[in-house]
């Protein structure tokens, strides 16, 4: 009897001679899957109707009808054991539209029973029905979606893009959309939300859309977020120009008191009237001045500088600091400062994973440290961005601003 790889490969013995190894079916989860709605499309002369999937509310895929049924066969080849759902049934002639909405409603029951099978959900043939790859489809228009920006106030600015676009063309349109001029787009970024308390500057040619769609399980509506990309207080500053651009500034502040990034201590009650008075010139200025302000701080990671325990790294226009904690992130006294004057080189290393910067030390030789971190690119950008910012006060006309004293002050 000829079976798929897969299934014979699952029905050798084992190593052990312990008996054969059956797929396992009983382990079940509920996803948020759905097709909520269908559409007509036409693709090099043809016309046909393809159905939108859905995973939590973010648009996956388009499929058509054929596409179904393809998946259908294939399941059912690979998972011989496995007794499938019925898929809705064919029909020779054109379907009016109550037809077309019942087969919507059979193939998303379809999907949510062979989903929720975990070996048959999370297996490659159905990963790849759900990818998000329509390239026969792209003529016709339905490489569209709507992709949901987290803004600083937590609202969501929802822009129509391609699958295919990277950071920058997503991010341009999400100016576009928000009309922030050219110079003010230079000091903000798209982020991915990593947890409550982090978030990831995205690299110009990712794909926003994929990780939109890799993140469904999260509980906001997007782990895409607009975050300022600015260190230094005396470009931030020259940035009040845009009404617009100082409350996105506002936002970001408060909600960075809010989860204790920016450390307000016993300026908080203070700081909390300010925001209940709307006096947003007023809170950012209270807010500036706080030593936490505009800083980054990296979770805890392993570090060659330490034989024990972790670091934490902090980058801000002031310093670049290294606090000593344990491996749980326990925080210990021990903290190293240094100047970026002092930076002598940076760069990293891919295949470790890394980190590394020298600095230059009185009276003693310069000294190599590495940091192993899974953000070691954001932490090489953000050095990047540090000695820019620097460059760009003293000559601000590089990045179309126009520095005056008070401001910078």
């Amino acid at each position: 009897i000829s079976v798929p790889e897969r299934v014979a490969e699952r029905l050798e013995p084992s190593d052990d001679s312990s008996g054969p190894s059956l797929i396992d079916y009983s382990e079940r989860r509920s996803l948020p899957i759905s097709i909520p709605d269908y559409q007509s499309v036409e693709n090099n002369g043809e016309k046909y109707v393809v159905f939108n999937i859905y995973m939590a509310g973010r648009h996956l895929c388009s499929r058509r009808y054929r596409e179904f049924d393809c998946l259908h066969s294939q399941l059912k080849r690979e998972f011989t054991d496995f007794n499938f759902p019925k898929l809705p049934g064919k029909k020779l002639f054109t379907l009016s539209d109550q037809q077309l909405d019942a087969r919507r409603r059979g193939l998303e029951q379809y999907l949510e029973k062979v989903c929720a099978v975990r070996v048959i959900g999370e297996s490659e043939t159905v990963q790849e029905f759900l990818a998000a790859s329509d390239s026969h489809m792209e003529n016709g228009g339905c490489n569209e979606v709507e992709l949901k920006v987290s803004l600083p106030d937590h609202s969501l600015c929802i822009v129509t893009i391609r699958r295919t676009d990277n950071t920058e063309k997503v991010y341009q349109a999400v100016c576009n959309k928000l009309q922030i001029d050219n110079t003010s787009s230079k000091f903000f970024y798209l982020f991915e939300t990593v947890d409550y308390n982090f978030e990831r500057k995205l690299q110009p040619q990712e794909f926003p859309h994929n990780i939109y769609i890799q993140n469904y399980s999260t509980a906001t509506a997007t782990c895409i977020a607009l975050r300022k990309w600015v260190f230094s207080l005396a470009l931030e500053m020259q940035l009040s120009y845009s009404e617009y651009v100082s409350n996105l500034l506002y936002w970001q502040a408060i909600d960075d008191v809010s989860r204790s990034l920016i450390k307000a201590g016993d300026r908080l009650y203070e700081l909390k009237a300010l925001q209940e008075a709307a006096k947003v010139n007023e809170y950012l200025k209270m807010a500036r001045r706080l030593d936490s302000y505009g800083e980054i701080v990296f979770p805890h990671c392993a570090c060659d500088s330490r034989k024990e325990g972790h670091v934490m790294a902090s980058i801000g226009i002031r310093a670049f600091r290294l606090q000593a904690c344990k491996e749980d992130g326990s925080i210990e006294p021990q903290v190293v400062e240094i100047k970026w004057s002092d930076i002598k080189n940076y760069d990293i290393d891919d295949e470790t994973m890394s980190f590394i910067f020298e600095y230059f030390r009185p009276s003693r030789k310069s000294r190599l440290v590495r940091i192993y971190s899974t953000y070691f690119v954001y932490m090489y950008d953000s050095f990047e961005r540090i000695f820019e910012e620097l460059d760009w006060q003293k000559e601000p006309f590089k990045c179309g601003l126009e520095m005056n004293q008070t401001s910078a002050e």
